[in-house]
């Protein structure tokens, strides 16, 4: 049964009506540019076909009510009073109806159903995808123009300010403003945005290590503290007004750690630069092969890898129909990527099943996925 299936057959259940809206918004993949988000550089996410559903009706009065299917709970609250209560998926969605109310929309409450199939914990913004599509219930029951930028920004505040979570805007852009087919490059500064096709007949592939980030929120606020010191080396606002010649001719002035740190952000954001000529150029081979140098990156310069993700990135390598293959997401566990011929993607998959349980003794998930549109109303609005 699918996940839209699911949200709509228990609205009815718990209800006794048919929704009167429904909304997805999808979790992502980065195929590259990691760790330059919030560098304010570039990205190179795609919505992937898995994602947070909600089933919905309004209500006349000025609160909120879910029910939460993957966590078997309930939750409810009034848009008048939010208040903060530790980190449950509620606080996701609070989160977004408080910084909407502070950007000075008036919001109607509502009553809904929320499930979905983005693994939690596993680098591919399962947060993000239950934010817009929190926004996007919002927006539908209340009147608001969806706004892609303006939406994914709120969700930034809802992690940064709500939640206390020191992340980039990523994972809200691509969640809200994804396409069909398409990776987007996204300027983190400016949230400009281009729609870039995969190279023909290439899959997508996402190897989940079964290993899951843990308590890094320490290590990534670290990494971020590090940029900031070198962009202020450097006299600049952020790295990524860092040239690759700059860079070289002052790196040495710079102590180790910092150096590091901040090569593998200047470079990143050049291979970024790179990926984006060769996926017009349709050169898969070219764009594997800057997924590679990113990962070599990630793991020695930025040090935000480990061992299960070298590992199922090096099963990847050795199959004929990979082009390349990097970890993606903050790191430290979760997911690597790979970008593969899609003739032979079930067979790559067969391989990583077999070769990674060997090499590392954990069971592996591998998703062969589409990239999907953004967040939208699926039903009514």
């Amino acid at each position: 049964m699918s996940v839209e299936q699911q949200v709509t057959d228990a609205f009815r259940a718990r209800y006794g009506s048919a929704p009167s809206v429904v909304v997805r918004a999808p979790g992502r993949v980065n195929l590259i540019g990691e760790h330059t988000d919030y560098n304010d550089g570039f990205v190179m996410p795609l919505a992937i076909d898995r994602a947070t559903w909600i089933a919905l009706r309004p209500r006349d009065d000025r609160r909120v009510a879910l029910e939460f299917l993957d966590f078997n709970a309930q939750a409810a609250f009034d848009l008048d009073d939010i208040q903060r209560e530790g980190k449950q998926p509620v606080e996701y969605i609070k989160g977004m109806a408080w910084a909407m109310q502070q950007a000075g929309h008036t919001l109607r409450g509502w009553e809904g159903v929320v499930a979905g199939d983005v693994p939690i914990g596993a680098g591919l913004s399962s947060s993000a995808a239950l934010e817009m599509a929190a926004g996007r219930a919002f927006a539908a029951v209340s009147g608001i123009e969806w706004d892609a930028p303006r939406m994914a920004r709120w969700g930034q505040r809802t992690e940064n300010d709500w939640l206390g979570l020191n992340t980039g805007i990523m994972d809200q852009m691509i969640s809200a403003a994804g396409q069909a087919g398409h990776a987007l490059l996204i300027d983190c500064r400016s949230l400009d945005f281009e729609a870039l096709p995969l190279p023909p007949e290439t899959a997508v592939v996402i190897l989940d290590t079964s290993t899951r980030r843990g308590l890094v929120d320490s290590a990534y606020n670290e990494r971020r503290q590090q940029c900031e010191s070198a962009a202020r080396f450097f006299g600049v606002v952020a790295l990524r007004d860092v040239s690759l010649a700059a860079f070289e001719a002052q790196a040495d002035q710079l102590d180790e750690l910092t150096r590091k740190r901040a090569r593998h952000v200047i470079y990143e954001n050049d291979r970024t630069q790179r990926a984006r000529m060769a996926m017009l150029a349709g050169d898969a081979a070219t764009l594997g092969q800057l997924m590679n140098a990113s990962h070599a990156s990630l793991r020695d310069d930025f040090d935000v890898s480990n061992e299960a993700l070298n590992i199922i990135v090096d099963c990847a390598r050795e199959h004929a129909a990979c082009y390349g293959a990097r970890m993606t997401g903050a790191g430290f566990g979760g997911c690597a990527v790979a970008l593969v011929e899609r003739a032979q993607a079930a067979d790559f998959a067969d391989h990583i099943n077999a070769t990674y349980p060997q090499a590392s003794g954990l069971t592996p998930s591998v998703y062969i996925c589409e990239a999907a549109a953004g967040a939208e109303i699926v039903v009514g609005g």
